[in-house]
């Protein structure tokens, strides 16, 4: 009886199975934004780009599988002295990415804790150089800064830093109680003073208001008093140039009927004692020079004859 020979099908199956541990473990493909490292015997021998790759079995073998793509590493909060001596803790978040896959395989043994211990050390000596209100309002300074001192360091290592960010931080409680009271007392002293500053505005405001305002009602008293004075001037002049006219009429009419010098005379004093009874008028002579000048001179020999024989006078006068 003939028997079956199984062993052509087991040594298929053995070799089918060899070849698939070999490509699964010597085909490799490389995704994007990843690098990988091959050594061969031990040695640094190329690094694989993304895609299909296919290696040597027995000689060469993969050394690490490095990610490209930026990452962000979350430190634990840090304690740290200032420089006037307060404790406190900063948290930080460092962003970077891998510039060379192959520096930071053979340059650094562990490459986040080599950055983790390198930042720490770096932000004690930033804020040991700053108080701690330095420290609070001038983050973004000591960012910079952080992100520089870092990047320096780790670039013999393939890395570029492109940012640190300070996340927070938390001095002592007893310390918040007295910046919370600083921070009291310095908005109550410019709310103080910003009161102060709207109360003397005010005050200005005013005073150059009323300022104004008096000289206004002055301009208006000054206005008004001129133009009174003007009309007072006017009525006069008008009133004065009448009663000249008036008075040259009259004295006209006594020319035209016959009167001597003397009554002229009596009557130009007369009417000028009535134009001259009100303080206020302006007493214009409405006397010719030539007519008159001569009859001035006998004027005071006129009132003696006046006084001492009146009724001669007017009936010599009437006779005229």
């Amino acid at each position: 009886m003939q028997t079956f020979n199984y062993w052509p099908i087991v040594w298929w199956v053995v070799g089918i199975v060899v070849v698939l541990i070999f490509a699964l473990r010597y085909i490799i493909i490389v995704r994007q934004s990843t690098a990988v490292i091959v050594e061969r015997l031990g040695k640094f021998s190329r690094e694989l780009k993304p895609g299909l790759h296919f290696l040597i079995p027995i000689l060469d073998s993969v050394r690490a599988v490095v990610d490209l793509r930026e990452q962000a590493w979350d430190y634990p909060p840090q304690a740290v002295i200032t420089k006037d001596n307060v404790p406190t803790s900063i948290d930080i978040v460092l962003y970077y990415y891998l510039t060379d896959p192959v520096k930071s395989v053979y340059e650094v043994r562990n490459l986040n804790e080599a950055i983790l211990k390198l930042t720490m050390t770096s932000i004690r000596n930033i804020s040991g150089s700053l108080n701690l209100d330095e420290l609070l309002v001038s983050r973004e300074n000591v960012n910079n800064e952080l992100t520089q001192i870092v990047d320096v360091a780790t670039d013999p290592w393939g890395v570029k830093v492109t940012r640190a960010e300070i996340k927070s931080v938390n001095p002592p409680a007893e310390i918040l109680e007295a910046m919370t009271r600083q921070m009291k007392a310095e908005r109550t002293k410019r709310a103080v003073i910003l009161e102060a500053e709207g109360q003397k505005e005010a005050e200005i405001n005013k005073a150059e208001g009323e300022k104004q305002a008096a000289i206004l009602r002055a301009e208006g008293d000054r206005q008004q008093r001129i133009l009174s004075a003007e009309g007072e001037a006017q009525a006069l002049i008008t009133v004065a140039n009448a009663r000249k006219e008036a008075t040259i009429a009259y004295f006209q009419g006594i020319h035209e009927g016959g009167a001597s010098q003397d009554v002229l005379a009596l009557k130009y004093m007369e009417t000028l004692e009535a134009i001259s009874a009100n303080p206020a008028n302006k007493v214009f002579l409405p006397y010719e020079s030539s007519a008159l000048m001569g009859s001035l001179g006998t004027i005071k020999d006129l009132f003696k004859d006046v006084s001492s024989e009146p009724a001669p006078l007017v009936s010599k006068a009437k006779g005229k």
